[in-house]
């Protein structure tokens, strides 16, 4: 029989998940399909046999039912006393998140997942407390009936007849790590409900003429047990090939102000699961959708956080014609399914036409349509003409302006009659000037006003008989229609060219800001940069100051505002609730603050800058005395904090790359030093323990002379090593970042003569000599450290040029600095050896050698202390032969008659 071995890429998916939940806790869920089967009775089981287990245990909140043994099961599991909050003079008991944290126990209890919290709460929903205590790393028991589940909603409603408020997001019922279905048959529940076990009598005969008949029950546990199978399946296909099952389907539905939308919604989320595909909402913003208020507008914005809870991805785009925008961006995004409400509202007879599913029909090609019907009452779709959020309805200003126009085309008339022109010149005349009027005012009104101005002038001063509003000719009325229609078309035309103008700047200003804030982005120098440049483009968007911080762990958010003229106010506002909040957006890597369910009694929302592993600053926007952001702003906000939070952790990436990489360059410099340490140093030390050895055996019979060739030979290593070891310490300073400067100013002379007086004993073979034009020429340095550098440049020159050769000091004024040589007529330095001649670790190979080789410390060492002085060094040719060593150092004067 063949071994079964497992699927590789499933083990390593499985691994990753794993890895994924470490730190987050996990969520178990006990699933039932009405009241009364025994969830909470099978959830407090569940915690006493994990007591028995050994698991801290601690029941966070449980609804107090009537029923006895429930109760009794609370006995012996230790409970969190419930957080009372006053709501309109009644005294409410909810789950106290915050003992909760704090006391963070291995396991804890939270009944009623679906529950909405009262005022006051930090969180709206209570699986908003559930997703903190889970983030926390806290495991969670929760219960839930399948009513409550989003998707589900219009087909719970659809089979009871009763709409269920309290509901959760399908993403919560998903990630839950366990769900254990609590089941019993519906007879046995409706004969529970009877004895008084679920709810009190009065209350028990209600639910049994409602909600509880037996047909009812038996749906609801079909859908529970159809929806627990759907999830097991889910996370199957989580460890298989779910990137490549969702490639094929894509779904899209069009968010409207519809009361119907929101079925549309679900239906398509459900659409999108059964088929594992990617699921898109398309909002499609026209000149009527920015002018909706009311009633109408909260039901848009309640159906755009229904698809983002629902895992849709929010697209939004222009146009006055919703079908064709719908098409395009289906074509071009790879849209296989449209899913769409039926029209149902009631068109006028007059101008009927073609409805949205129709039109799509014969655009989408072949992108499948799926239809959902429309149960709400049928109502009058409301046209707006005249009104605009941000323009008056009416303004004098236009209407002189249509007045003005007018008398000009009347005038023009006067003239073009005056030359015995045809009255279809000066029609043409009043039809410019209604296009004219069209384009000069604003909105419909002043347009069609224009056109019935027109064709009363017209008639009253260029007719027969002139003057009066009488017209003899019977063509004149025809004449009247025409140029009546002909001007209110012109309008129309004018103003709907003008609106798609100003959409069409608005998203090429738009397009730019998105483009101009990735580029702003990338040339940011440091964080703090990026961050202040990602608020000053959103700024820009919103027309609003913003507030912004960089997250850093173990720092507090140290806040500033742009533009700081605008922000002093925004500012001066950042109480301790304020700040609060925006300590849990980063916490908790989620939106808080006004306008969302969590922490709304904020005057700021406030969104995390978010990267691949975490947040990496935060962002303020002020929501009180401000409009509410509108869908695409949200969108584009989204984008430029995204592009802002990858960017931002890139550069964070990239110091610390940058920090290991100097540590490992540390480790390895450690590494090579005392490599070479450990080898060159064991030269002079055999050379002093072997001089050493002969003088103390052998010092009877040797001669006075070879006693002093030992002596000084052992002097000359000892002096090496001392050299050797003042390097090492040195280097060792500018390394770790501890080596102080201690400047003052110092006479060149007294510096080159105390330097000579600590060379090398081979000097004497060599004619050193110091040339100063000035004498009294001083320089602003660590008399020590300089001191250092020029005994080893000398040194180095005794070591490679021969005896007798020359070696010269000099100093002199260039500009505001001193510039100080040592120049030898040896051998010189070939060319490719002075570019690496003040690397670490590097020695030349030319000149005289002896028995020990240096390290190569010297001269690096020298850069590195000229450098902190501010000064440079570099070596050239002497002439005819030899090299020069010339380094910089601060210039100082002194006046000689302070002295």
């Amino acid at each position: 029989m063949e071994e079964q071995r497992p699927n590789p890429q499933q083990l390593l998916k499985s691994i990753r998940v794993q890895e994924g939940q470490n730190g987050q806790g996990k969520l178990k869920i006990f699933f039932g399909y009405a009241a009364g089967v025994g969830k909470t009775y099978t959830m407090l089981e569940a915690a006493h046999r994990a007591k028995q287990n050994g698991i801290d245990v601690v029941v966070g909140y449980v609804e107090r039912h009537i029923r006895p043994d429930t109760l009794a099961l609370l006995d012996g599991l230790e409970q969190l006393p419930c957080k009372e909050v006053d709501y309109k003079g009644v005294t409410l008991k909810e789950f106290d998140l915050d003992a909760g944290l704090a006391r963070k126990p291995e396991l804890i209890l939270v009944d009623e997942l679906a529950h909405s919290n009262a005022a006051g709460c930090r969180h709206e929903k209570r699986y908003q407390d559930v997703e903190e205590l889970l983030r926390a790393g806290i495991n969670v028991y929760t219960t839930v009936n399948v009513q409550h589940l989003e998707s589900l909603n219009n087909l719970v409603e659809s089979i009871t007849g009763i709409a269920v408020s309290e509901r959760i997001p399908d993403r919560v019922f998903d990630s839950a790590g366990q769900v254990e279905l609590v089941d019993i048959e519906p007879a046995d529940l409706i004969a529970r409900l009877q004895k008084g076990k679920v709810y009190r009598s009065g209350q028990a005969e209600r639910a049994l003429d409602n909600f509880f008949s037996l047909e009812n029950l038996a749906a609801l546990r079909e859908i529970a047990l159809r929806r627990t199978a759907d999830r097991l399946n889910r996370s199957a296909q989580k460890l298989g090939n779910e990137a490549a099952a969702r490639a094929g389907e894509h779904i899209l539905i069009c968010l409207s102000s519809s009361p119907s939308n929101a079925k549309v919604i679900r239906t398509a989320a459900r659409m999108a699961e059964a088929f594992h595909s990617g699921f898109t909402a398309l909002f499609v913003e026209t000149p009527e959708t920015k002018e909706l208020k009311g009633e109408n507008l909260k039901r848009l914005r309640d159906n755009l956080r229904l698809a983002e809870q629902m895992g849709a991805q929010i697209a939004t785009v222009y146009g006055d014609d919703p079908a064709v925008q719908i098409s395009e961006y289906a074509k071009v995004s790879g849209v296989t399914k449209i899913v769409m409400g039926r029209t149902n509202h009631r068109q006028n007879p007059l101008f009927k036409g073609k409805s949205l599913a129709d039109k799509l029909t014969s655009l989408a090609g072949g992108i499948d349509i799926y239809i959902i019907p429309d149960t709400q009452p049928s109502y009058f779709k409301k046209k707006l003409f005249f009104s605009r959020r941000d323009e008056p309805w009416f303004s004098w200003k236009d209407l002189l302006k249509t007045l003005l126009v007018t008398a000009l085309a009347t005038l023009i008339g006067f003239g073009f009659f005056a030359l015995g022109l045809r009255d279809a010149n000066i029609i043409i005349i009043y039809i410019l000037g209604v296009l004219v009027t069209a384009i000069w005012t604003r909105g419909h009104l002043y347009g069609a006003f224009a056109s019935l101005l027109s064709v009363v002038a017209f008639n009253y001063f260029f007719t027969i008989p002139r003057f009066t509003l009488h017209a003899t000719d019977p063509d004149y009325p025809v004449t009247f229609l025409i140029m009546l229609i002909a001007s209110i078309m012109s309008s129309t035309l004018a103003t709907r060219v003008k609106k798609q103008a100003r959409q069409s700047a608005q998203k090429a200003y738009y397009t730019e800001l998105l483009m101009t804030s990735s580029q702003k982005l990338q040339q940011g120098k440091d964080e703090q940069e990026i961050i202040k440049l990602a608020a000053q483009q959103l700024h820009l968007l919103l027309e609003r100051p913003i507030l912004y911080a960089l997250a850093k762990p173990g720092s507090e958010l140290q806040f500033q505002a742009t533009p700081p003229e605008q922000g002093e106010a925004l500012m001066a506002s950042l109480n301790s609730e304020e700040r609060g909040v925006a300590d849990w957006v980063v916490k908790n890597n989620k939106r808080a603050g006004a306008t969302t369910g969590t922490l709304s009694h904020a005057h700021n929302l406030y969104l995390a800058v978010r990267g691949l592993q975490g947040v990496m600053g935060i962002v303020g926007i002020p929501s009180q005395y401000y409009p509410e952001l509108q869908v695409f702003e949200k969108n584009l906000m989204i984008s430029i904090l995204n592009e802002c939070g990858l960017i931002l952790e890139r550069r964070r990436f990239r110091e610390e790359k940058q920090a290991i990489e100097m540590e490992t360059q540390q480790e390895r410099l450690r590494s090579n030093l005392l490599r070479a340490i450990s080898h060159d140093l064991r030269t002079p030390l055999t050379s002093i323990s072997g001089n050493a050895g002969v003088l103390m055996e052998e010092s009877i019979v040797l001669s006075e002379d070879k006693k002093q060739e030992l002596y000084r030979s052992i002097y000359d290593d000892s002096m090496w090593l001392v050299n050797l070891t003042e390097n090492l310490l040195s280097i060792t300073r500018i390394e770790n970042g501890t080596m102080r400067l201690q400047t003052n100013a110092e006479l060149l002379d007294d510096v080159f003569r105390e330097a000579l007086s600590h060379l090398d004993r081979q000097a004497k073979e060599h004619s050193i000599s110091v040339e100063l034009p000035d004498d009294l020429l001083m320089a602003k340095m660590d008399v020590r450290l300089i001191i250092q550098v020029i005994i080893n440049i000398v040194n180095n020159a005794i070591k490679y040029t021969p005896a007798g050769s020359h070696i010269v000091l000099r100093a002199e004024k260039q500009g505001s600095m001193a510039a100080i040589s040592i120049s030898d007529d040896g051998p010189g330095i070939p060319d490719d050896a002075k570019t690496h001649l003040f690397d670490m670790f590097y020695t030349a190979s030319q000149g005289k050698s002896d028995n020990r080789r240096g390290l190569g410390l010297g001269l690096n060492l020298c850069r590195s202390i000229v450098t902190a002085h501010g000064g440079t060094i570099s070596i050239t040719d002497n002439v005819p032969h030899g090299s020069v060593f010339t380094f910089t150092l601060p210039l100082e004067e002194v006046d000689i008659d302070h002295v």
